[in-house]
């Protein structure tokens, strides 16, 4: 498996003047904060019923009436009851792709899709106490784990799209349908490591050094999944201009760009050895 650098997009010149976009893409900032709070709210009250009237025994009406909203409310921020247990899904997501799409061109693939899902520990080690009750809620709900899997399988899709997006297709010329199943296992990888450590925190209560232990799960998919798709998406340097002369031939090198300068000089002598 082998990746290939990602080129950023030009921005588009027909942009309209920073001082028109400003005040509306504050308001919007603004608006994206309120609708987060008030999920979040929503979200609160349906946790706060759940843990005392049961799930099933709960309705929509009561957790509105719970955040001091009207019915419709609680219907403009989710659709059913259900997914008023994992109210920040949707901005977590966006907020991973856009570590994706803002990675630096040095770094490896994997190393972004890890950034990217650290998006949602940040999520649950934000509200630890919810975060705990919503683990315990969904180990005795059928239809709320249904619902986390559901979720899990959005990250999952997203990262593999994005380390699909990055195979140099020269690397698999002959079996390039294997592609997709490489970058699949890969994306899935950093996804099983992440809830291994995320559930393993929520069964000590929320307590612990999370950031610690998700970066030695991180070590351990690196180490198993990284030789095999390339230290870096560009892997291979730019062959620096030379002219021939008539006294002899010229010599081009093509190595990594991380590789190290003594295996680079043992690469240049065999190859002088052998003209």
């Amino acid at each position: 498996m082998q990746y290939v650098q990602g080129m950023s997009q030009p921005a588009k010149s027909s942009r309209t003047p920073a001082t028109t976009d400003a005040p509306e893409s504050a308001a919007g900032s603004r608006a994206a904060a309120q609708r987060l709070k008030m999920r979040r709210e929503l979200a609160a009250a349906a946790m706060e019923l759940f843990a005392t009237k049961g799930y099933e025994a709960t309705t929509v009406d009561e957790i509105a009436a719970q955040a001091g909203v009207a019915r419709r409310t609680f219907f403009r921020h989710f659709r059913s009851k259900e997914e008023a247990i994992f109210p920040d899904h949707d901005d977590t997501l966006v907020r991973a792709e856009a570590v994706l799409n803002a990675a630096p061109a040095h770094e490896h693939p994997l190393d972004t899709v890890c950034r990217g899902i650290k998006e949602v520990m940040k999520m649950y080690a934000a509200r630890p106490e919810i975060s705990v009750a919503r683990y315990k809620l969904t180990r005795e709900v059928p239809t709320l784990r249904e619902a986390e899997i559901a979720s899990v399988a959005r990250y999952e899709r997203l990262f593999t799209r994005y380390l699909l997006g990055h195979f140099d297709e020269r690397a698999h010329a002959d079996d390039a349908n294997d592609d997709p199943l490489l970058a699949e296992v890969a994306a899935s990888a950093v996804v099983t490591a992440h809830n291994h450590v995320l559930r393993r925190w929520l069964r000590a209560g929320g307590q612990g050094d999370v950031e610690a232990q998700l970066d030695h799960a991180f070590a351990i998919v690196r180490k198993t999944f990284g030789t095999g798709i390339g230290a870096g998406r560009s892997t291979e340097t730019q062959p620096a201009a030379a002219t021939a002369s008539a006294q002899g031939e010229v010599l081009v090198t093509v190595a990594r760009t991380d590789a190290p300068l003594d295996e680079v000089m043992r690469t240049i002598e065999q190859a002088l050895k052998e003209r």
